[in-house]
């Protein structure tokens, strides 16, 4: 049986490598087609090239601000509020606001005072100082400086812009990333693959892996200019709206690099909850999502019929295994083109969707941005008379091959081609389509060297000013998410959109998920999640995860069940792999694996309560639900360079097995005290301990003070782990799961007596309690007596079931901590 398994692997690879190497010729075409376009057009030059922007000339107050002279440039700083200050070098070509969602800001009161070398403007919160040579430094309103800015510097058509790095300084963000989570610390490699002792240049240009990526791999599908910094005296944050491609590097000093536009960019202070509360409130924040997205996903390449995603479906049921979502691939399309879906192979969609729905399980269809090149196509002939599609130079159409063969692609950049496109959703979503699967929107082409996209002379809209794809490039899978996203929207308003976009920019969490695409199945990619994963939600994207187990490869049965459980509590859970390799799903590896898979699976539907209101959290403030270690605790600086563990929300603290045949790891703990998820032995923080993961279980911590709500049953189950002292609050929100109706927050504050423990419940909204009963678990505590409202009630162990109240009190005796 082994043995005709691996003749069926070896086939498949090697039909697969048939199929790859048939697009070969039309890409080898392409390839000297984009070289010669970008020989042909090389990007504008400008005459107002200089290594300083010259000698301060005079200052002038503004509305927010202040306006300065110098002798060869201007600056404008505008305080957006007393904490987040927008500065703008010019000249350059002015942005396109694709990134901000926010416009309107309160009037700020700001002062401008004079000194011998330097002008300074200021709120009662932040402080700017402007020398004479055109440095800027951000100080807190106490005086201490957070960051030190050298003078910009202007070549060709772009900026080149530095700042002074602390020597403990550690950087965070740039969007998604391949490297370790503190961005500082990479380095470049060889041609064979060795480190160097040069710091990494991080290149903005968003960028299609091309069927596997490893760590190191660089530019990646989502590049955002934006980075939080860390050192002792503060954190901050910056992001520059410039879309243009871009390089970044960190060493003494940290260099952006934009080829083109204005030097504008914002900087705000403070903890790590506040700069991206500030970053999401100027960029925008997710839309709560529907309550399913949080539940599982299953996808592979290769489904191609309705009858396999039937027994897809069925083969969950039958392994007794919850499941929210299919996700479609190419191969159910009609030659692979966007908004098809083979009728031959999937003869009822209309009823095959309903059929799916009616187990719980959404239909989720793949849509790239190629249009086929063919005047067979309805698509093509629509873009063609409306002009919908990006052109070279000369005006004809630039044409590159993608999956359908030669395509031609929308030019999302112009708000009628995006009205356009949005009207092509409806049909799919007519016949029951739940969401959508944004791929290859980077934008991507098949090439044999060089660029896997668009020539950079290509024509853009650019909302009717012009330009090309240097600058259109980055936000093109921002500006078809949004069209997509209207789409929904418009066509089902009283549900909430679903989309996944492989490609964005700055502001793509306000349409769209992602996920973090072709990835290798190796023990070392799994590890790479969680930083990119963490990176992704300091940059403002609060949605991710990656295709469990790899995109290509197939990992053992060890490596597939360890990455599961570490996926299982990310928000977006998807198993994809590819279509040369081995299809993947939670009973390919039998016993054990399959019975601690669904274990680990009922715990994530347990939990989702505690996603959602995580989801609500994120609307609310930008929070990512997935969270550095140090979110909490920014000044332990013992924290700054973890990136094997993460928390989720605040409560739980997860330290995933990254290697073959571990049965324990260890751990550094943030400050406090943390209680053991699998048996309640209570830790104390700030320190590293060993902990045991057998292979049915990985190190799974609550923070004490939690408040974990689960459900199971419709009863809300509120496990309580007092705190080791004083009280803790947290909340609980509830709705219809989708929809824009009446919603409710249940708010609990427990307090820690001598002698037991309180607990106290405000109710918020009008949504009425979704659950027919309240299940009390409590931790660390021998109950002894227990009141709700005043009145004595039974228990039984450390379980109580009652009806809502106002306030219960839980005398007992704490457990004595085993303190490790």
């Amino acid at each position: 049986m082994d043995f005709l398994k691996q003749i069926s692997l070896k086939w498949k690879y090697f039909t697969g490598t048939l199929f790859y190497l048939s697009y070969s010729p039309n890409a080898y075409f392409y390839s000297r087609k984009r070289d010669r376009l970008e020989r042909e057009f090389p990007p504008p030059q400008t005459r107002e090239a200089f290594d300083n922007p010259g000698k301060l000339l005079r200052a002038e107050p503004n509305a927010r601000g202040a306006n300065f002279y110098f002798e060869q440039a201007e600056l404008e700083i505008s305080f957006l509020t007393p904490d987040l200050v927008r500065v703008d070098w010019k000249p350059g070509i002015p942005p396109v606001p694709y990134g901000i969602a926010r416009h309107d800001w309160q009037e700020v009161e700001t002062k401008l005072e004079e000194a011998d070398d330097s002008t300074a403007v200021s709120s009662d919160t932040l402080k700017v100082i402007v020398s004479i040579d055109g440095s800027l430094k951000f100080c807190h309103s106490s005086g201490q400086i957070f960051r030190e800015e050298l003078p910009p510097k202007r070549k060709g058509g772009g900026w080149i812009h530095q700042a002074q790095l602390r020597k403990e300084e550690h950087i965070y963000g740039l969007g998604e990333r391949a490297f370790a989570l503190n961005l500082r610390a990479a380095r470049e490699t060889t041609e064979k693959g060795e480190l160097t002792e040069q710091p990494k240049t991080f290149q903005m240009w968003n960028y299609d892996a091309a069927g596997m990526y490893g760590v190191g791999s660089d530019p990646m599908y989502i590049c955002i200019p934006v980075y939080v910094g860390m050192h002792q005296q503060g954190s901050y944050l910056i992001f520059y709206e410039n879309s243009f491609e871009a390089s970044f590097t960190f060493d003494d000093v940290a260099t952006a690099d934009f080829e083109g536009g204005e030097l504008r960019y914002y900087v705000t202070s403070g903890t790590p909850a506040q700069l991206v509360e500030r970053y999401t409130e100027l960029t925008g924040r997710a839309p709560l999502p529907p309550r399913w997205a949080l539940g599982y996903h299953q996808s592979h390449w290769g489904y191609r019929t309705e009858e396999a995603v039937r027994e897809e479906a069925k083969g969950f049921a039958a392994h007794n295994l919850p499941l929210s979502a299919i996700h479609l691939d190419i191969d159910v399309q009609v030659g692979f083109r966007a908004f098809t879906i083979d009728p031959d192979r999937f003869p009822k969609l209309a009823s095959f969707t309903q059929e799916l729905l009616e187990q719980g399980v959404r239909f989720i269809a793949i849509m790239n941005p190629g249009i086929k090149y063919s005047r067979h196509s309805n698509l093509f002939l629509e873009g063609q008379i409306l002009d919908a599609f990006c052109r070279q130079p000369d005006g004809k159409l630039m044409v590159a091959p993608v999956w359908p063969g030669w395509c031609v692609f929308p030019d999302f950049t112009n708000p009628t081609v995006r009205k356009w496109w949005s009207r092509q959703y409806e049909y799919l979503l007519d016949v029951g389509v739940a969401g959508f699967w944004h791929d290859m929107n980077e934008p991507a082409a098949f090439i044999l060297w060089g660029d896997r996209s668009l020539p950079k002379p290509t024509q853009h809209f650019m909302e009717g000013r012009g330009g090309d794809h240097r600058e259109a490039h980055n936000v093109y899978g921002l500006l078809q998410a949004k069209a997509g996203y209207e789409s929904l929207c418009g066509h089902r308003p009283d549900q909430r959109p679903f989309i996944v976009s492989r490609a964005g920019w700055a502001g793509l969490q306000r349409y769209a998920w992602t996920w973090t695409g072709d990835i290798e199945c190796t023990w070392a990619a799994m590890r790479l999640t969680v930083s990119t994963v963490v990176g992704l939600g300091l940059s403002g994207i609060p949605y991710s995860g990656p295709d469990i187990g790899g995109f290509q490869g197939n990992p053992s049965a060890e490596l597939y069940l360890r990455w599961f459980q570490m996926a299982n509590f990310l928000t977006f859970c998807r198993t994809h792999s590819s279509n040369n390799v081995a299809h993947r799903a939670p009973w390919t590896y039998g016993e054990p694996y399959l019975s601690i898979i669904r274990q680990f699976l009922q715990l994530r539907y347990k939990l989702l309560p505690y996603f959602y209101t995580l989801a609500w959290e994120a609307t609310q403030k930008g929070y990512p639900p997935v969270r550095p270690l140090f979110w909490s605790n920014p000044d332990d600086s013992k924290l700054w360079g973890v990136d094997d563990a993460f928390l989720l929300g605040d409560a739980l603290l997860i330290c995933p097995i990254f290697e073959e045949g571990a049965r324990s790891r260890q751990v550094t703990l943030p400050k406090g005290h943390w209680y053991n998820f699998w048996d309640d032995r209570l830790l104390e923080g700030s320190q590293q301990v060993n902990l045991e993961a057998p292979l049915e279980q990985i190190p799974l911590l609550v923070s004490a003070g939690s408040i974990l709500p689960m459900e199971e049953d419709n009863q809300l189950i509120l496990h309580l782990y007092p705190p080791v002292q004083g009280s803790s609050e947290a909340c609980v929100y509830s709705d219809a799961g989708d929809g824009y109706g009446e919603s409710r927050l249940d708010k609990f504050r427990m307090v820690r007596f001598d002698d037991g423990l309180e607990l106290m419940w405000q109710q918020e909204g009008e949504y009425a309690f979704p659950y027919k009963t309240i299940h009390l678990h409590l931790h660390g505590i021998k109950l002894q007596q227990t009141w709700m409202d005043g009145k004595e009630v039974a228990f039984e162990g450390k379980y109580l079931e009652c009806a809502k109240f106002g306030q219960a009190y839980f005398k007992g005796e704490f457990v004595a901590p085993e303190l490790l």
